[in-house]
């Protein structure tokens, strides 16, 4: 294809950005997205698309049948806001107490019906079919497996997949395009101690929870720097601890809780074999039972290098003078990873802060805001690089 998908995706930038402020306006949490599905689904009527589904209960699946045969391509967007309360002061703030786009997830609603719009209307041009998911709950709560138990990698499977970040971390005119592990794979920890409650006076009667947690605590800072290469990435982060409610009670129970992140399976295991073995240890030394609850939320994000690649190469064509970074790698986590486990594709970062303007909270912060101006890039991008991986797999 010879569309200009830098020029729409400029001539559509006043739209991108009346869609984003209407979706920062009404944020809606995890698996709760409705009024966002419903003007997802508007949208997309108006846009001519008419194979569309919905996903239980709050996902959508459009799919834009090409003129030409070809692959199938996946584009994934987050939609899901968070439980924060805003203090940006915008204009466009968020109408619901509580409740904020703190993540960019409201850019991604816009980019995404900015693609499909500009695809559709150069349908009879694709060499190929692009199916679009506007997905729930990325934030934590499994959307992404939800949506895969519903089908959205089937009949048929696409060839590829692509997803984006806007990042709050750098500023608009850089990219981030890495190949292989680029984010963090996800466990939640948690930890439930177990003694005999007693007078404070008398601690030599009781079982204390609290200073066995303390000393649980303490020594699982020691797992990863002396059981991990230091320089394989791993986070190990307790983030909780909660025992007791009187300054004169030695509690019965104690709860620690935390996140693991690691990029590589066998560093996984081998922290998770060591925690463990620390938390029984150090609860038997101080005659207390233990627990520990080990959930794993998300794996490992991994960008397949071909996939990787075309996306780099556009980047390049579309906009040289952006920095173009190929080795962005970060502990948080994504759960796009679920696709990216199964199909090969790309996961990009593209820089969205204006620190002159104050747009550069980070991700999650109640005051997180970014520049508009990056909309019309990211949907370029991603409408550009969807095509051109079209032509690659179909060929």
């Amino acid at each position: 294809m010879t569309t200009n998908w830098k020029t729409l995706a400029k001539q559509l930038e006043p739209q991108l950005i009346a869609w984003r402020r209407d979706f920062h306006q009404h944020p809606e949490l995890g698996f709760n997205e409705t009024r966002t599905c419903e003007v997802i689904l508007e949208v997309l009527a108006q846009a001519g698309i008419d194979d569309v589904r919905r996903i239980e209960p709050t996902g959508v699946v459009a799919t834009i049948h090409g003129g030409l045969p070809g692959p199938l391509g996946l584009l994934r967007v987050d939609i899901d806001a968070l439980p924060i309360q805003e203090e940006t002061g915008a204009d466009y703030a968020s109408t619901i107490s509580g409740r904020m786009h703190a993540c960019g997830h409201d850019g991604h609603i816009a980019i995404g019906l900015g693609v499909v719009t500009m695809l559709q209307k150069n349908q009879a041009k694709l060499a190929g079919d692009i199916r679009i998911l506007f997905q729930p709950a990325e934030e934590g709560l499994g959307g992404a497996a939800r949506c895969i138990e519903e089908g959205v990698l089937l009949d048929p499977e696409p060839s590829f997949a692509l997803g984006l970040h806007l990042w709050n971390t750098q500023s608009v005119g850089w990219l981030g395009i890495t190949s292989g592990a680029v984010m963090a794979g996800s466990d939640r920890i948690e930890i439930s101690l177990h003694g005999a409650g007693g007078h404070g006076a008398a601690p030599h009667l009781a079982k204390d929870v609290v200073l066995a947690g303390a000393y649980v605590l303490t020594a699982l800072q020691t797992i990863i720097p002396r059981n991990v290469d230091p320089l394989e990435p791993a986070v190990l982060s307790m983030t909780t601890f909660h025992a007791g409610d009187a300054d004169n009670v030695i509690p019965q129970n104690a709860r620690l809780e935390g996140t693991l992140r690691t990029m590589d399976a066998d560093v996984r295991a081998c922290i998770l074999s060591r925690l463990e073995a620390i938390v029984h240890h150090q609860a038997s030394a101080f005659a207390c039972e233990v627990e520990a609850v080990i959930t794993p939320l998300t794996a490992s994000l991994v960008n397949d290098p071909g996939v990787t690649d075309v996306v780099c190469a556009r980047a390049e064509v579309l906009f040289p003078d952006a920095e173009i970074c190929r080795d962005e790698r970060v502990m948080a986590s994504e759960d796009m990873a679920e696709f990216l486990q199964r199909v090969p594709g790309c996961y990009f970062f593209v820089g969205s802060a204006d620190p002159s303007r104050g747009l550069d909270y980070s991700h999650h912060h109640p005051k997180f805001d970014f520049d508009e101006s990056v909309l019309a890039v990211a949907a370029a991008l991603m409408a550009d690089s969807a095509c051109t991986l079209l032509q690659e797999f179909h060929a």
